[in-house]
């Protein structure tokens, strides 16, 4: 079994080091101007003007040719800035798909046209992509999905419906999932990627809102939707080999186990320089959690930037990096008593728990329900 997981860590290099004290200090200048404020959940703090500060220093893309807009650092390195973003509470969540997902697979399997028309646009911070995948009655099980591409001339006609989709009301494209076949005994085949123009006539964008009265959750819906030949990424019936592909990077990175990082930090300052023996041990907890994850998750960066495609470890890191992130709200109203008696009273604390609270209950959704991860570790471990 130990052949099967590993977690050898990686060093990261001085370079990965100077980088850290460079984002540092501009979050810290641009906050200083007012230009942003911070937010725990890296899904939830959208903010296109500052994306596109980010692109000006480089730090989207980074990984990317420069012929397509990047900036040929190490993975090591965009691990650092990610790091740093989201600890800081910085409003990365507009280019965050373009940025983790849609831009390494057009640079994977897109045309030679679509990395020149799109990847240094998204490396600029112009343009955001958002993930067309779940649809109504399919829950988890994506090879149920139902919306269809029929062959037309010069392209694609497309009609269905697809839900859940983060910001898509903010985006400019969606990589969307479709059948682009009849049914199939494998429902793995007759699948197929297409880089969907959000604004093209038929598209329809309609808001989800959640208990809190927030927008980030939309329904698309697809209604005789042309799309040309160009925008079909991969070739036709790639689409499931295409979308597994991408798992390492939507599930290893920092930011399935930093959602709630903030309430952590002001657990600690809660406790002050003398805390109770029950929030030292319960934030000492916490912290050993978070080291241990973090170096999991600094391993996959290591072999990604290997060449190598670690999905079982990623796996591991969200289903556990989920659990983390969902524990230290529970455990924090516990150990910490909330001062405020009057709603709404000024207390950083209480704000804090407030925002992870309400953001708590989609952490183990997005990006693979918990039954999902643990059915990929268990076939991965051959328990199953």
């Amino acid at each position: 079994m130990s052949d099967i997981l590993r977690f050898a860590p990686p060093t990261l290099p001085p370079t990965a080091e100077a980088l850290r004290r460079e984002v540092r200090d501009f979050l810290a200048a641009e906050r200083a101007k007012g230009t942003w404020a911070p937010k725990g959940d890296f899904g939830t703090n959208p903010d296109p003007a500052f994306s596109r500060k980010l692109g000006e220093r480089g730090w989207i893309g980074m990984t990317w040719p420069r012929r397509y807009g990047g900036h040929e650092r190490t993975m090591l390195e965009r691990y650092v800035v990610t790091e740093e973003l989201l600890v800081a509470g910085a409003p990365v969540t507009v280019h965050w798909i373009a940025d983790r997902q849609s831009g390494p697979l057009i640079l994977r399997v897109g045309t030679e046209e679509q990395k020149l028309r799109f990847l240094p646009r998204i490396a600029r911070g112009e343009i955001f992509f958002c993930i067309g995948m779940s649809e109504p009655d399919s829950g988890s099980d994506l090879a149920s999905i139902r919306t269809r591409a029929t062959k037309v001339e010069g392209g694609w006609r497309i009609d269905g419906r697809k839900v859940w989709t983060s910001n898509a009301h903010l985006c400019d494209y969606a990589i969307t999932l479709v059948r682009t076949g009849p049914p199939e005994p494998d429902r793995h085949s007759n699948l197929s990627q297409f880089i969907l123009d959000l604004r093209a006539p038929g598209v329809s964008i309609r808001p989800i809102r959640n208990l809190a009265g927030n927008h980030d959750f939309n329904e698309m819906v697809l209604d005789d939707v042309f799309l040309a030949d160009d925008l079909l990424i991969g070739r036709p019936g790639d689409g499931w080999k295409q979308v597994t592909s991408e798992l390492a990077y939507e599930r290893s990175g920092p930011e399935r186990f930093l959602s709630t990082y903030r309430l952590l930090t002001a657990l600690v300052d809660r406790g002050g320089a003398a805390p109770d023996d029950r929030v030292a041990e319960t934030t000492g907890r916490l912290v050993a959690h978070l080291w241990t994850l973090r170096g999991m998750s600094l391993s996959i960066a290591g072999m990604l930037q290997a060449g190598e495609t670690p999905n079982l470890e990623a796996a591991c890191v969200k289903d556990l990096g989920n659990a983390f992130e969902r524990a230290i709200p529970e455990v924090a109203r516990l150990v910490a008593p909330r001062t405020a008696t009057v709603r709404g009273a000024n207390d950083p604390f209480d704000a804090i728990l407030d925002e992870a609270v309400l953001n708590a209950p989609s952490i183990t959704l997005r990006g693979g329900t918990r039954e999902i991860l643990r059915g990929i570790i268990a076939r991965g471990l051959g328990l199953r």
